[in-house]
């Protein structure tokens, strides 16, 4: 195998360059390797089945793939050791893969770990979506805002492969062509699926001036230029129908394409194929399925809406109401005039046998909710963590679980284990191997037998020096990159997500400030800290972003206030994404889930942050419930008010954010510094005046009403971590119990519940 990699590396550099192994650059090495791997995959046959699962999502976060591909290819070793022998680093060859820009949180990841595990399992499961050529952005901060760029990521040759299928589109006022790419999706040791990602043909890069604006009205260059493009205004809302439509139509028309040529019945469609529906922004394949059986295929309306009914699954991702997409029918009648008459159709057989208004399509306002359409014409609506679907059910989706009960059923979040373990932390992969034997590769259970050496102190001590060699890792990174030095014998403190008030990094910079004041008069902590945080913020969420604001003035202040720093770091890495992840998870002594309970549907980041061995400090939020559970209440960290409490206070409109920060010095002081001298003489008054009035008149996620127990439960947390036995047992319990959260499980159950493929 060695020596058929070293002939066919050699082959491609000299065909290409005209240079042997050594003699190319990183950048040419990267392109001939992606070819290599691209040859591999063309050997491994596809997975077929009678049935096929197309699973279609907004956004697929996928990472950089060229590591990932070459373990589930088996080959990451032979390929590493080749390259070192010719004087190369397989890691500053991964560092030449530009990162797919084609997602954004955890919605987007957890697409990507599912397309792996379904290829993983072996079954048929392709993905559908759009080929941003932008992304969502790419952020640079300049003067303590964040401020966002184009991220262009696509090169020449990449794992984009045109397939030469084409659509047609047609909108109310024009029609468009897509163009379909595919990009290979290869198992761990077999299985191979596809990504389908739809294009506009006529798309116009140079259509993007300054930064990120761009003509939002000129559809047919702009649909495929920006995931999630700013809606604060109407041509921003008519885009996003636009894109939504243009996505599902290209799906639906390629779904109805590959089963004809399986000699399909469309009559019988859901005994070929099952379409997942991942969140809301997919809904409208439902109306346009519905469409094109009823005008090209002869179906009538009942039939159409029977087999499309008995074809289509909704995942619930969200809690949040204004998650819950819902479009002004003169919208949807402006951009997609065609599937109006079925919307009102699907509204009114709806109004005729449930007169609730809450349950209704179309409300007495004339918006149309997506979330409705797929919970009454979709067989299946799951939640994400148990908690999040208890409360769909007892609560926010109540109404309509009283009607469809069978259709109700969980499905908690996982990972890719093999990414976020064997990809980015293969020291411990190799520990864990050595240790256990490599079963846990396929079967992550397996994990579990780490704790027959809870007392093994060698093994411990080696769980804990990886842990301190990925922290010099990191450290040496982020001086490179942000020009910040870390003290590596530090706790390593870290909230990376995506920027939400109800995610609560803004309670994390209270706490930042209110270390900052104890140290400041006199109380020095015997282990120092460093707080770390990645995140975006959507650019129309202003206190999103003023909430980024803060956390760069607090970096500026405590980093540079000789009497602090040595005790105390704050970092806010710059346009945080997968590979950045990749380094900030395995270095992570303390995870920050720190949400809103009720609040965070499940939750992945608190997945591999637990696999890589750091401890959870977290609310009874999402699947932070279901780790608790695994490892029990020695080895979490667990504050704040519980989820029932939550929604009573929003069921009484009782909370008053100012009645805390009255009653609390600690509080007030935190709070108040916001707006302090020091702090303004550093950031802009605008941003954190408006900040601190969100906090003080509204504070709608409750920041103020955990804050005291955050505080306390935190130092608890800081104060374990000095002891270093009972530390190292958490770490390897956590590691042990992460085999739950493998998205082979979740994919499993999918296909054993919904999806029933074989």
């Amino acid at each position: 195998m060695k020596q058929e990699l070293v002939q066919e590396l050699s082959k491609l550099t000299k065909k290409a360059y005209r240079k042997e192994i050594g003699e190319c650059t990183d950048a040419q090495i990267y392109q001939c390797v992606l070819q290599l791997v691209k040859n591999r995959m063309e050997d491994r046959p596809i997975t077929r089945g009678k049935k096929k699962v197309y699973y279609i999502s907004m956004e697929f976060l996928i990472g950089k793939l060229l590591s990932n591909n070459l373990i589930n290819l088996g080959i990451y070793d032979e390929v590493k050791e080749l390259l070192e022998k010719n004087g190369k680093s397989i890691t500053a060859i991964e560092e030449a893969e530009p990162e797919p820009s084609l997602g954004n949180g955890g919605l987007g990841r957890l697409a990507a770990c599912f397309l792996d595990s379904m290829a993983t399992l072996e079954l048929p499961g392709d993905g559908i979506g759009l080929n941003y050529h932008f992304g969502l952005f790419k952020q640079v901060f300049k003067e303590h805002l964040q401020k966002a760029e184009k991220n262009k990521w696509i090169e020449k040759k990449s794992w984009l492969e045109t397939t030469g299928k084409r659509f047609e589109v047609a909108f109310g006022d024009r029609k468009v062509t897509s163009v379909l790419y595919d990009i290979d999706v290869i198992g761990y040791e077999r299985g191979h699926n596809k990504l389908h990602l739809f294009d506009v043909e006529s798309l116009d890069e140079k259509l993007v001036k300054k930064g990120i604006d761009f003509d939002k009205t000129a559809i047919e260059k702009n649909l495929t230029l920006f995931l999630y493009p700013d809606d604060s205004d109407e041509a921003g809302n008519l885009l996003r129908i636009y894109q939504e439509y243009f996505m599902v139509s290209s799906g639906a028309q390629y779904i109805i394409q590959e089963l004809k040529e399986q000699g399909c019945d469309l009559h019988h469609m859901d005994q070929y194929a099952a379409i997942q529906i991942n969140d809301t922004h997919p809904t409208l394949v439902i109306p346009e399925l519905i469409r094109i059986l009823t005008w090209d295929e002869g179906f009538t309306i009942d039939d159409a809406v029977k087999v499309v009914s008995k074809t289509c699954a909704y995942t619930n991702h969200t809690i949040l109401a204004e998650a819950l997409e819902t479009w002004p029918l003169a919208y949807i009648e402006k951009v997609v005039p065609q599937l109006v008459p079925i919307i009102k159709e699907l509204s009114a057989r709806v109004a005729k046998r449930y007169k609730n208004p809450k349950v209704q399509i179309i409300d007495a306002d004339k918006r149309v909710h997506m979330a409705h359409i797929d919970i009454h014409y979709g067989y299946s609506i799951n939640g994400v963590a148990a908690i999040h679907t208890d409360i769909l059910k007892n609560t926010e989706l109540n109404h309509f679980y009283r009607i469809y009960p069978e259709k109700f059923n969980n499905k908690t979040n996982g990972i890719t284990f093999r990414r976020w373990l064997l990809s980015c932390n293969r020291e411990l992969a190799a520990l864990l191997t050595e240790t256990i034997g490599d079963g846990y590769k396929q079967n992550a259970e397996e994990l579990e037998k780490l704790l027959a050496q809870k007392e093994n102190g060698k093994v411990l001590n080696a769980i804990d020096d990886i842990k301190q060699q990925k922290k010099k890792e990191l450290a040496a990174y982020i001086q490179e990159k942000e020009g910040i030095s870390l003290d590596t014998d530090s706790i390593f403190d870290i909230q990376i997500k995506r920027l939400h008030e109800y995610k609560r990094q803004q309670m994390n910079a209270l706490y930042i400030i209110h270390k900052y004041l104890e140290i400041k008069g006199g109380k020095k902590p015997s282990t120092p800290m460093t707080f770390i945080f990645g995140a975006k913020a959507a650019p129309a969420y202003v206190i999103a972003q003023d909430i980024i604001h803060l956390l760069l003035v607090l970096s500026e202040i405590v980093n540079n206030d000789p009497e602090v720093s040595p005790y105390m770091k704050v970092v806010m890495v710059e346009n945080y994404n997968v590979s950045y992840a990749e380094k900030l998870i395995p270095a992570c002594d303390i995870s920050e889930q720190i949400s809103l309970a009720s609040k965070e549907a499940s939750g992945t980041g608190n997945m591999k942050f637990m696999l890589n061995g750091a401890v959870t400090l977290g609310t009874m939020d999402g699947a932070n419930v279901e780790i608790r559970e695994l490892v029990g209440d020695d080895n979490i960290y667990v504050f704040g008010k519980d989820s029932e409490t939550v929604i009573e206070h929003y069921a009484k409109a009782d909370y008053v954010s100012a009645d805390y920060y009255k009653k609390s010095p600690v509080i007030k002081e935190a709070v108040d510094f916001i707006v302090s001298e020091q702090a303004l003489a550093v950031g802009h008054k605008k941003n954190l005046e408006r900040l601190y009035k969100e906090l003080l008149n509204k504070d709608w996620f409750m920041t103020l009403l955990d804050l005291e127990d955050y505080i306390k439960v935190k130092d608890k947390a800081f104060k374990d971590y000095e002891n270093r036995k009972k530390w190292k047992k958490m770490m390897l319990v956590n590691i042990a119990k992460a085999g739950f959260f493998s998205s082979d499980r979740t994919i499993a159950e999918y296909n054993r519940d919904i999806w029933k493929l074989k």
